[in-house]
């Protein structure tokens, strides 16, 4: 079964769909815009975006129409908005987080299946920081951009960017990625689509992820992800096209400090909630156990 017949929508739906995911994408992204950020020497400690919003859309919805979305939706708002906008230098951004939500998406052929939510949620995540990797260690390996680390030793790059990789796969890809998709999935499922129109995937359908991941699709993504390279390259060598940037996020950074300490608080709080209920419903299935035992 082609991903077309199975989410079939019409054009007013994929319009619909492309909204919410531009909107609700791109809110967030500006809410991480003030989250504070700790860095141990060239390595940053911070949430680069909440992943579960698209990875949960995607499951949802039709993958492609979240995936640009949620992109569009990350220039519009934290870019354009919050006054920095990074030109040419954007495509790359676009290109990697398009790819890797819609690839996250292709690999949900139920929603209501956790392990493919999980494999999902890691491999979204880790599509984009790993092509993101590759450009940042490009740009240094090629001498577009200068890294002074550990001098003379181009290699060191690699382990930093490795190190970060890893940083951003435990932040972004499990504690704002997997955990929340697979607790609200399920929770969603059958109830935000009505608002929109269209009736719920079929959770049943069995189809083949070889039927979605094409030798075209695999091509298209080599060829777009060198397209981003050369973009960001292009950005990094003085060339940058339409880049704005704006100083009032600077100006009042300092007054709003209180804002990103507040949303470290909520998602503290939301955490030990979580699990506090998950070991209290733990104990109680135990003792159910021992009950009927």
């Amino acid at each position: 079964m082609s991903i077309n017949k199975e989410r079939k929508l019409t054009q007013s739906q994929k319009m619909m769909v492309f909204v919410l995911s531009m909107s609700l994408f791109g809110l967030s992204k500006m809410i991480t815009e003030l989250l504070p950020s700790n860095e141990v020497g060239p390595i940053e400690f911070s949430i680069s975006y909440f992943a579960f919003i698209p990875l949960i859309l995607a499951a949802l919805f039709h993958p492609l129409y979240v995936a640009v979305g949620a992109s569009v939706g990350n220039i519009v708002f934290a870019g354009l908005l919050m006054g920095d906008f990074g030109g040419i230098g954007e495509i790359e951004g676009f290109i990697e987080f398009t790819l890797a939500i819609y690839v996250a998406g292709l690999l949900v052929r139920n929603p209501l299946s956790k392990v493919q939510l999980a494999i999902a949620s890691l491999v979204g995540v880790g599509i984009d920081q790993l092509l993101s990797t590759i450009v940042d260690i490009g740009k240094v390996w090629f001498g577009v951009e200068g890294f002074d680390a550990v001098p003379g030793l181009p290699e060191s790059i690699v382990v930093l960017e490795g190190v970060s990789f890893l940083n951003e796969m435990v932040i972004t890809g499990v504690l704002v990625g997997l955990i929340p998709t697979l607790i609200l999935t399920p929770k969603l499922y059958g109830k935000i689509e009505p608002l929109l129109g269209m009736r719920p995937r079929d959770a049943k359908v069995e189809t083949s992820i070889g039927s979605y991941i094409t030798p075209g699709l695999i091509a298209a993504i080599v060829i777009l992800t060198f397209v981003g390279m050369i973009a960001e390259f292009i950005a990094e060598m003085d060339m940058n096209l339409a880049f704005w940037s704006a100083d009032f996020i600077n100006q009042f950074a300092d007054d709003q400090k209180w804002i990103g300490y507040s949303a470290w608080g909520i998602l503290a709080a939301g955490a030990i909630f979580i699990i506090y209920k998950l070991v209290r419903k733990k104990g109680s299935g135990t003792a159910d156990l021992d009950q009927a035992a």
